[in-house]
């Protein structure tokens, strides 16, 4: 079998600027993922660890960590003096990354489970990380990240809400997700940076969006035919939509007999 690679990008060209991925069968029967790049490409597991390793016997190096703690905890009753050093610093950080590729990945795909499962995976690796590296400095080189993953994670689960036609859990899960990030850079006292940092501008865009194609509810469309009446005028129009909006208010006569 040759090992030339290049029949594998036939008809698949690299765009600069724009992820290509595509879904893929492999040959022991399990859906990949394949991301093309300039010189090659990425391949990965839709699910576990993207490399498809198992570290330690454990579905991620994070796993590994996190079984460690909890035979600390069981040892010494509390988590005290369980540090990770920076090559656990290291190895966690390289595996973060290898999360970014698929969920990035899955985003493109409109896979938006996949993408929310892998954004709250790196988003408990930093977590962990935080609490847990010495010196506590490190950390901050993947805290940095922080707003991005929450970014992905909230687009994520806006998508998964709309997929539902639930507009307004959309709406609630923009809205929450944009005060956290300003809440992160305002811890960071980076809140200047806030006003113009990316991951807010592509929310609200998001958000706008949403609300400016949500349907109207009962209530909403009667309140809006009310406000066009009064404008032109038609108030034999407009005492009938009140007449409507108020019975909107009025609990149902109906009982069961």
């Amino acid at each position: 079998m040759s090992k030339d690679l290049a029949s594998i990008f036939n008809g698949w060209d690299y765009q600069p600027g724009a992820p290509i991925v595509r879904k893929i069968m492999g040959d022991d029967g399990k859906p990949k993922i394949q991301l093309r790049l300039d010189l090659g490409v990425f391949q990965m597991e839709m699910d576990g660890r993207p490399d498809g390793k198992r570290p330690h016997g454990r579905d991620s190096l994070l796993d590994h960590y996190q079984a460690l703690l909890a035979n600390h905890r069981q040892r010494k009753g509390s988590d005290e003096d369980f540090k990770l050093t920076l090559e656990d610093f290291a190895g966690l950080h390289q595996e973060a990354i290898q999360y970014y590729h698929r969920y990035v990945s899955l985003f493109q795909l409109e896979d938006f489970e996949g993408v929310k499962r892998d954004t709250e995976r790196n988003l408990k690796l930093m977590d962990f990380v935080t609490q847990y590296v010495e010196p506590p400095e490190v950390a901050q080189s993947m805290n940095q990240f922080r707003p991005y993953v929450l970014m992905m994670n909230i687009r994520a689960r806006a998508n998964l809400a709309l997929k539902r036609n639930e507009h307004a859990r959309a709406i609630a899960e923009l809205e929450s997700g944009i005060q956290s990030i300003r809440e992160i850079y305002d811890s960071s006292r980076r809140g200047d940076f806030g006003d113009i940092a990316p991951e807010l501008k592509v929310l609200e865009s998001m958000l706008e969006e949403i609300r400016s194609k949500r349907p109207l509810s009962p209530r909403e469309q009667l309140t809006k035919a009310l406000e066009e009446a009064i404008a032109r005028e038609d108030y034999e129009r407009a005492a009938l939509l009140r007449d409507q909006l108020k019975a909107l208010d009025q609990p149902s006569n109906t009982a069961a007999e």
